[in-house]
């Protein structure tokens, strides 16, 4: 069992909490970016350089993830392909995606990405808040005690 991390857009806040929960929880956590990050040291956290380009993190993130891992993302077709794996994956908002639920969020985003391209939807999500991060961190929580039993 480990965590990825979708690391290139993922808010700072939310690094810094899981570098404390993989530390507590003694987890393996891996941020994947195209930019290196600083990471604390720690047995249990490192990070994964990609070379630049169009999803690239993505594409690795999706060759090493295994069945019962955890990705961190906001990108909701990478969040589908972890699920296809056996994955589950977290947006830094707090909504956990399973395969229960993708194929209503993969349809929902390509509706809205639709609805962008012909100009009928203009702007994008709301800023990242406090209520954001603790949804986040209540879903994490979760899903690291499910995963120690």
């Amino acid at each position: 069992m480990q965590i990825w991390v979708d690391a290139d857009a993922c808010p700072r806040e939310i690094k810094e909490l899981l570098f404390r929960a993989a530390k507590r929880t003694e987890t393996k956590l891996t941020l994947v970016a195209n930019q290196p990050l600083p990471t604390p040291g720690s047995e249990f956290i490192d990070s994964l350089l990609v070379q630049s380009g169009m999803n690239m993190a993505d594409r690795r993130i999706v060759e090493l993830v295994e069945p019962g891992d955890l990705v961190i993302t906001a990108d909701i077709p990478l969040a589908a392909d972890v699920v296809a794996q056996g994955g589950q994956a977290l947006n830094p908002r707090g909504e956990l995606y399973t395969d229960k639920n993708i194929g209503e969020r993969l349809a929902v985003r390509d509706l809205l990405d639709d609805l962008r391209g012909g100009g009928q939807i203009t702007g994008g999500p709301a800023n990242f808040n406090a209520k954001d991060r603790q949804a986040f961190a209540n879903q994490l929580d979760r899903w690291l005690t499910a995963a120690k039993r």
